[in-house]
């Protein structure tokens, strides 16, 4: 019979926003663990299993609470708890940004990649008013080389046709709630035009006004770039295009990896359940959640664990960083 495993056996740290968004990340595990005892002053409450030969541990922010400031603040804690994680996966749901440059649609995924002037990810909220305006302060780190790594052997696969999001995706079929079907349509609005009525759902607002996109082959497409992270929702497509050009180009919006990637190591992974508009719904939320824990299950499942073996830990990386 194989020994418990102890809390430094585990060596990646999974981390998510939202309900929907845990039960993605639990699917995707090829086997659940008991959780170790922790720490009576640790506030989170663990899953832990295994995907491949990696030890994951998965955390999920407090009900009701999201933005930064949480997500930093369950990130300390799992790292001090589970003070083996190499590195982590911020992984859940955004608000995409539409553009001629990224055909980003609802149920793709965003990966924070280096680009430009950003590390992967930018705080647009962080800075200070001057007689000019808002000046944006601060920086904030990019994802561990060990997940670029992986980040550009995944791609290199999706290149090729040898890409296993849609495998891996497929787990889910089972959860009715997370299939494609229970989606629905996927309609981008012309980004001046307002959700017509108070409903959830976009039963009145014009057909008219759609914007007319051609087919795609792919059922979900990857785009790499720059996430934009704040403790602010976007629901506002003049605010979201405005935002996204004075940063460079982003490719969605979101509200907790800015509160990780300079205490906690990690790739940020979301996938795209609105564009940030007026026309804001939870439809797609569970789909897009799934799509973007499909992808974590496929970077992690490219790296040997000996490369994460080697790795610093992550509390070892944050000390080399600001020392």
């Amino acid at each position: 019979m194989a020994r418990p495993l102890r809390r430094d056996d585990y060596t990646v740290g999974w981390v998510c926003a939202l309900p929907v968004e845990l039960v993605a990340a639990q699917e995707m595990l090829d086997a659940e663990h008991d959780t170790p005892p922790c720490d009576a002053h640790d506030s989170n409450l663990y899953t832990c299993g295994r995907i491949g030969e990696h030890n994951v541990v998965i955390a999920c922010l407090p009900e009701g609470q999201t933005g930064t400031h949480s997500a930093a603040a369950v990130a300390v804690q799992m790292k001090s708890t589970f003070s083996s994680t190499r590195f982590g996966l911020m992984v859940g749901i955004g608000g995409g940004v539409p553009s001629e440059e990224a055909d980003v649609r609802l149920g793709d995924v965003v990966v924070s990649k280096p680009h430009k002037t950003h590390g992967g990810v930018v705080q647009y909220d962080s800075g200070k008013a001057t007689a000019s305006g808002f000046e944006r302060t601060g920086a904030l780190n990019a994802p561990p080389t060990v997940l670029l790594n992986a980040v550009a052997n995944v791609r290199a696969k999706q290149m090729r046709g040898r890409g296993r999001l849609l495998e891996y995706l497929s787990k889910l079929d089972n959860l009715p709630d997370f299939t494609r079907e229970a989606a629905g349509s996927d309609t981008l609005f012309e980004a001046e035009y307002e959700h017509a009525g108070r409903g959830a759902t976009c039963a009145k607002c014009s057909t008219e006004r759609a914007v007319d996109r051609e087919a795609r082959r792919q059922k979900v497409v990857v785009h790499y770039g720059t996430i934009a992270s704040g403790n602010q929702v976007i629901k506002n497509a003049a605010v979201r295009d405005k935002l996204s050009a004075e940063l460079g180009g982003v490719l969605c919006f979101e509200m907790e990896a800015a509160g990780l990637m300079n205490s906690f190591p990690c790739l940020v992974v979301r996938g795209i359940c609105d564009y940030a508009d007026s026309h804001k719904n939870k439809r797609w939320q569970a789909y897009a959640a799934g799509t973007a824990a499909a992808y974590a299950k496929e970077v992690l499942l490219v790296i040997p664990p000996a490369e994460v073996a080697k790795s610093r830990t992550a509390e070892e990386t944050m000390r080399n960083a600001s020392g």
